[in-house]
Formats: structure tokens, sequence, C-alpha cells
């Protein structure tokens, strides 16, 4: 799953069924149009995967997608996220099989074509890209319930394509859904919205890491850069856009370790604000510490019964690297909003 490694005409399909918004909604009518001649699926308390990047988001997606009762977006959805079903067809329902390969963050996860992503922030940019989406920032917000019926056809779309009766459930990860989650629980009433978290300066360090990374894929790869604009991932690289949760302006750069702890705070102190009674809190290193532990709290939240073990094994151990010449008083602040994190880790039932 090396964006380098595409070919031409893979390239050139990415920009035609990503690039201009008006196109992508096309293939959603195309789509509905098609959905509408087979029975719905009942949407029963769909998984929402949220919060910052480097959190332990995709080892969490990976474990949950591992248990067979749920429905994701892959990379054999791509690049027709908004019509899943008719891209299905029109591939015969399978392709060529591919290794596992490390995927471009170079974090040791890897990655095929069956492997769940995180692909849903497609639907919103083309639909919603105006209210929130500006050139050099990312803001919250929250759409009106009477415009989300379109958002609630396109998980209905996704459960039809799904490969088996058995994943009958909705399960995605979008860090975006951080900048919305109250419009996902009027979307959903009975969503399970999970937000995974980590010690802040080792996210920051995560964070900062990542960017340093894909800026040079960029800039070695304008391709790359055009393709996490397509999904809506302005986290890293050339194209990074500010995330602004309503704490104002970040007053650092992201060269430096500071601004990374600031967007962790602004984040997760935003979080703590406005996500939605019910709303499910989980440690990356209390889930290091404990997989086991964990999973099985876990799953009867979700309602789902599986064996923890399975999952458990994606939790290898917390890495903890040494960091030097940051912002003491900015870090005592993020740490007081992480012990508040600590205290809800998996302490709420979903509504």
């Amino acid at each position: 799953m090396s964006r380098p490694d595409y070919s031409f005409l893979d390239r050139l399909l990415h920009r035609v069924a990503l690039g201009p918004n008006r196109m992508g909604r096309l293939w959603f009518d195309l789509e509905q149009g098609k959905a509408s001649r087979v029975s719905h699926p009942v949407i029963e308390k769909p998984v929402f995967i949220s919060g910052m990047a480097r959190s332990g988001s995709t080892i969490l997606l990976n474990a949950l997608y591992d248990t067979g009762r749920f429905r994701s977006l892959t990379y054999r959805d791509m690049p027709f996220i908004l019509m899943t079903g008719t891209w299905k067809g029109l591939a015969g329902g399978k392709r060529v099989q591919s290794e596992k390969t490390e995927r471009a963050h170079g974090d040791r996860l890897l990655v095929d074509f069956d492997s769940p992503e995180a692909f849903e922030e497609v639907f919103w940019r083309t639909f919603h890209g105006a209210r929130y989406i500006r050139d050099d920032r990312v803001l919250s917000h929250e759409i009106p319930a009477a415009e989300l019926d379109s958002f609630r056809e396109f998980v209905c779309h996704v459960l039809l394509s799904r490969d088996s009766d058995a994943q009958a459930r909705y399960l995605s990860k979008n860090n975006n859904n951080l900048l919305r989650l109250g419009t996902i629980r009027r979307a959903f009433p009975d969503a399970i919205l999970l937000l995974p978290f980590r010690e802040p300066l080792q996210q920051a360090l995560s964070l900062k890491r990542q960017h340093e990374l894909f800026l040079k894929l960029h800039a070695e790869d304008k391709f790359g850069m055009d393709y996490m604009n397509w999904l809506g991932h302005f986290e890293f690289g050339l194209g990074h856009k500010r995330y602004i949760y309503g704490e104002g302006e970040n007053p650092f750069e992201p060269a430096t370790l500071d601004y990374w702890l600031h967007c962790w705070g602004g984040a997760y102190d935003y979080a703590l604000q406005t996500a939605p009674p019910g709303t499910v809190f989980l440690g990356y290193e209390q889930m290091c510490d404990a997989p086991l532990e964990g999973f099985k709290a876990l799953y009867p939240i979700l309602g789902i019964d599986a064996d923890p073990a399975r999952g458990a094994g994606f939790y290898a151990g917390a890495d903890r690297k040494d960091a030097q010449g940051f912002d003491t008083a900015l870090h005592e602040r993020c740490l007081a909003i992480h012990a508040r994190l600590v205290a809800r880790h998996a302490g709420s039932a979903p509504a």
C-alpha cells in the first residue's frame, strides 16, 4: 500500500475517483440508485473510532475488524469509496491478492488489500468540505440534523457491500470525526464512540516524526500529497493544515515539539468538553500494560462476543522515547488533561 508503487493508470483512476467533489457526488448518486432497488440492512450500534493520529487507533481498528463482526472500508474499496457496491461489482468481487507490506507511516503496521483503513472522510470532504476545510486549517464543526440523511445512506451502502452477513455492523476509524462528535451521535443515536489517547509527550513526539517523514515523502512524490488531501488527511507533510478545535491559534511552528503538544492539548481538551455521553475513552499505555483485560472490558461495551486474546497481540508494548527542549508549562497543562482522560479510561458505558 505504498503510494509511490502506484502505476500511472492507478494514479489516474484515483484522480478521477477522488478528485473533484462533483465527481464524488456523481459516484454517490449512482450507488444510491443501485441501493434503492434492494432491501436496506438495519444499521445498529455502529462503532466510530476517533481521536488524534498516533494514538493506537489503527491497532484498535484492526483488532475489532478481525473479530469478523464488522464491515469497515478497506483498501479493496479504493478508490471509489462513494460507490463501494458498484465498484465491487465492476472488480468482479475479487482483486488479485497482495502480500502484506509496511504502510507508508513506517510504524511496523502491515497492510494488504483486505486491511481496513480510514477512508470515511472522503464522504465528509465531498459533501461538507466547505464547512470546515480552509486553505491552512481544518475547523471543528457540526452538521445540521436535516443534512445527515446522506451520511446514513453512505453507511447503508457500505453495509450492503459487505462480504458476509456476519459483518452486520459498521466500523469506522476516522480521526477527523473528533471535529464533529455531536454530528455522529445525531446521525446514529446508538453509535458507540471510541476515543483512544496517549501520553501527551509520547504522542507529540510521534506526530512530529510522522510530519517530518511525510514532508520528505511528499517532496519526492507529489501524488502522495494529493492522495492524502483527497482522503481528508491533513495531519502531516506538505499538505498539513492546522486543526482548530476552538482554542484559538497555535503560537508554535510544526518544526517544534511544542507545536504538537499544543495540538494534543487542544484536541483532547475539546474531546473532554464536547464528547457525547457514553463516549468510551481508551488509553494507549493502559491497553499496552494490560491488553487482555482491556479487551475483556471493551467487548461487552461493544456488545460483541469475541476472544479478547485475539486483539491483545496488537498491543505489543508502549515504547517510550526521550524528549527535551519543550515548554514545561505547556507540558504540565497537557498532563493535567491526560489525568482527566485516564480517569475516564473505558469508564463510560455507551448511552
